[in-house]
C-alpha cells in the first residue's frame, strides 16, 4: 500500500524536505516558483536575483506588494513566501548569478537548480554552470499567452545552446528604464519615448524616473524626502512626459537635457544599482554644444544610413526630428496623435538619435540608422497566467527529477490556441545533445572567419568570446608551439594587447586558440579563418552551427494517435520538439 503525504508518495515528500534546490530569478515566473515549491514541500531554497522591485511589476509579481518598491526582489520573494511556509529554510541573495562567488561547487550542493531569467547571457551561464557540475537544470520562458519549460541534463538531453535561438523580442521594463545591457534596450526605449512625446500614451511604456515619486526612492529611510520633492521644487508637478512636453513647445534642448541629463543624473542616485554595473553617463547640451565640431560625425564610406554618426551629429539629429515631429503635431491640432512606423523618416530619424544617445550613456557601441530599423521590433506584454502555468509545470518536471523519473520529464509547449486535438500543452519528447554544439559536445569546437589584419584584440575578447559565445572572463592562450597568452582574464596581465591586431601575434589563417573561462569550467577551441571578404560593417562571421540567426520554422510535430487508458484524446509526447524549439527557445519573461 503506497503511503502518502498530501498528495505525495512519502518517499518523495521525505526528498522535498531534505534536498536542496536553487530559484535563478525572483520576477513573474519566479515569485510563482518560489511559492509553488513551499506549498509543495521543499524545504531548502536559494534564490538569487540582482533587480529591485518596480512599480510596474505589481501587476503579476505578487509576492511583492507597494511598501516593497525599490527593495531586493530576492529578499522580498523569500520574506512573502515564508508567508505561506514558516518553516521552509530560504536563503536569498540580492545579486547576479554571473558573480564568480557562484561558482561550480556551489552549483555542486544542489540537486536541481529552476532558472526564472529575464535574459539570454545568464540563461547561457546557468546552463553552462549546470553542465559543468552535472546538475539538472529546468529552463523556462514566457512570452505573452506562449510559453516553454524544458529540462537540461548533461549528456542526456540538449542544453541551452544546442539550437539557434529567435531574436528576442520581449525585455524587462525596469531593464528599459534603468539598467539598459545591450542596443536593442536603447531602442526599445526610443520607441516609447516616441509614444510618449508624440503617441498615444500607454503607463506601461514608461521611459523615465519619476523624481517626485516617493516608490522610487531607493533606501527605505529617503522614503519621506522624496514624498516632500514636489512640495519643496514648486516647479514639479506629476503630469505625464506629453503634457511637460507641450509646456516646453516640444525645445528639443529642454527635452534632451530632461532625458539624457537629469533623469540619468536621477538613476545615478540609486548607488546601488552601479555597484555591480558600470554606471552611466550623463549629458549636457551646452557642454556637447560647444564641443560639438570636434565630435561630428565619423567618416564612413557607403549609404548615408549605414553611417554610424558621432555623439554630436545624433544630438543633432535628435533636435531635427523633434522640431519635424513638432510641426506635424501641430498641423494635424493640439490633440492630435502621431502613429511611430519605421518607414516614416522623421520617426526613424527620432528613434535612431534617442538611442544612441542612450546607448553612448550606457557605455555601448552607437548602431546605424540602418542597424537601429533592423532591430526595432515588437514589445510582447507579460500575462500573470502564464507564468503561474509554467511555474507549476517547472515544478511538475521537478518531481519528475526527485523521483528518480528524468527520463520521462518532457519539452512542455504552452500555446496561445489548442491545437487539432484540442490541447494547449503540448509535451515534447526531450532531444539528445547535438554532437555540433559548441558548449555541451565534448570537444567544443568553432571556426571563426575574420580579418586578421584589422580585428584587434579587445574585439575578439568583448565581441566575440564574451558577446557571442556568452564567456564571463575568458584566457586566451595561441596554439603556436610557444604557448602565448593572447588574453589574461587576471586585470591588467594582457591590457597592453587590446588595440594591437591579431597578425601582431602570428595569428593567421589557420591558427587555433585555446580559449578557458574558469568560471564556467569550460574550454573552447577557436579556428580562425582569415578573409579580406566579410561585408560592409560585419566584424566577423561563425562558420557552422553556432547560434545567431534562427532558421526557420521545421514543421509542427505530427499528432500522436495513439490511444491511451481508452481516451483517444489522451496527451501523448511528439517524437521531436525541433519544431517548435525555434518559436519558444529564448522566451524573457516580461519583468
Amino acid at each position: 500500500m503506497v503511503h502518502l503525504v498530501g498528495s505525495l508518495r512519502k518517499e518523495l515528500a521525505d526528498s522535498l524536505s531534505t534536498c536542496s534546490v536553487l530559484v535563478v530569478g525572483a520576477g513573474g515566473i519566479g515569485c510563482e516558483l518560489l511559492k509553488n515549491l513551499v506549498l509543495t514541500g521543499f524545504k531548502n531554497i536559494e534564490v538569487i536575483d540582482l533587480d529591485t522591485i518596480d512599480v510596474s511589476n505589481l501587476n503579476r509579481q505578487f509576492l511583492f506588494q507597494k511598501k516593497h518598491v525599490g527593495k531586493s526582489k530576492a529578499q522580498v520573494a523569500k520574506e512573502s513566501a515564508l508567508q505561506f511556509c514558516p518553516s521552509a529554510n530560504i536563503t536569498a541573495y540580492h545579486d547576479s548569478i554571473m558573480n564568480p562567488d557562484y561558482n561550480v561547487e556551489y552549483f555542486r550542493k544542489f540537486i536541481l537548480v529552476m532558472n526564472a531569467l529575464d535574459n539570454r547571457a545568464a540563461r547561457n551561464h546557468v546552463n553552462r554552470m549546470c553542465l559543468a557540475a552535472d546538475i539538472p537544470l529546468i529552463e523556462s520562458g514566457t512570452a505573452g499567452y506562449l510559453g516553454q519549460v524544458t529540462v537540461i541534463k548533461k549528456g542526456m538531453t540538449e542544453c541551452y545552446e544546442c539550437q539557434p535561438k529567435p531574436t528576442q523580442k520581449t525585455f524587462p521594463g525596469c531593464t528599459i528604464r534603468n539598467t539598459p545591457s545591450e542596443p536593442i534596450h536603447c531602442i526599445v526605449w526610443a520607441k516609447y519615448l516616441f509614444n510618449q512625446l508624440f503617441g498615444e500614451e500607454d503607463a506601461d511604456q514608461e521611459v523615465s524616473p519619476d523624481t517626485a515619486d516617493p516608490e522610487l526612492a531607493w533606501n527605505p529611510e529617503d522614503t519621506a524626502a522624496r514624498a516632500t520633492a514636489s512640495e519643496k521644487d514648486g516647479d514639479i508637478k506629476r503630469i505625464s512626459t506629453k503634457e511637460w512636453a507641450r509646456s516646453t513647445g516640444y525645445d528639443p534642448v529642454k527635452l534632451f537635457n530632461k532625458l539624457f541629463k537629469d533623469d540619468i543624473m536621477y538613476l545615478l542616485t540609486m548607488d546601488k544599482l552601479w555597484k555591480k554595473r558600470k554606471a552611466p553617463t550623463p549629458l549636457d547640451w551646452q557642454h556637447l554644444e560647444n564641443s560639438g565640431m570636434s565630435l561630428g560625425v565619423h567618416p564612413v564610406s557607403g549609404l548615408k544610413d549605414q553611417q554610424v554618426l558621432g555623439l554630436w551629429g545624433y544630438c543633432q539629429l535628435f533636435q531635427h526630428s523633434v522640431e519635424t515631429l513638432r510641426s506635424q503635431i501641430q498641423e494635424k491640432g493640439e490633440s492630435a496623435e502621431l502613429v511611430w512606423d519605421k518607414d516614416d523618416p522623421p520617426a526613424m530619424d527620432f528613434v535612431t538619435a534617442a538611442a544612441n544617445l542612450r546607448m553612448h550613456i550606457f557605455s555601448m557601441n552607437m548602431k546605424s540608422r540602418f542597424d537601429v530599423k533592423s532591430m526595432a521590433g515588437n514589445i510582447i506584454p507579460a500575462i500573470a497566467t502564464t507564468n503561474a502555468v509554467i511555474a507549476g509545470l517547472i515544478v511538475l518536471e521537478g518531481l519528475k527529477i526527485l523521483s528518480g523519473e528524468i527520463e520521462s520529464c518532457r519539452s512542455i509547449f504552452l500555446n496561445k490556441c489548442p491545437n487539432l486535438r484540442k490541447k494547449l500543452l503540448v509535451p515534447c519528447i526531450l532531444d539528445p545533445p547535438s554532437a555540433n554544439c559548441y558548449v555541451c559536445a565534448s570537444k567544443p569546437e568553432v571556426t571563426v572567419k575574420l580579418n586578421v589584419h584589422k580585428t584587434v584584440v579587445l574585439t575578439l575578447q568583448d565581441r566575440i568570446l564574451k558577446e557571442r559565445f556568452g564567456m564571463v572572463a575568458p584566457d586566451v592562450q595561441i596554439e603556436d608551439g610557444k604557448g602565448t597568452i593572447l588574453i589574461s582574464s587576471e586585470e591588467g596581465e594582457t591590457e597592453a594587447n587590446n588595440n594591437k591586431f591579431l597578425s601582431d601575434f602570428g595569428i593567421r589563417n589557420g591558427s587555433r586558440l585555446q580559449v578557458d573561462d574558469f568560471l564556467q569550467d569550460y574550454t573552447l577551441l577557436v579556428n580562425v579563418l582569415h578573409t579580406e571578404e566579410l561585408e560592409r560593417d560585419v566584424e566577423f562571421e561563425v562558420v557552422g552551427e553556432a547560434p545567431d540567426k534562427a532558421p526557420p520554422p521545421q514543421s509542427k510535430p505530427e499528432e500522436v494517435n495513439s490511444i491511451t487508458n481508452g481516451n483517444k484524446d489522451s496527451s501523448q509526447p511528439s517524437t521531436s520538439s525541433k519544431g517548435l524549439q525555434y518559436i519558444y527557445l529564448g522566451f524573457k519573461e516580461f519583468d
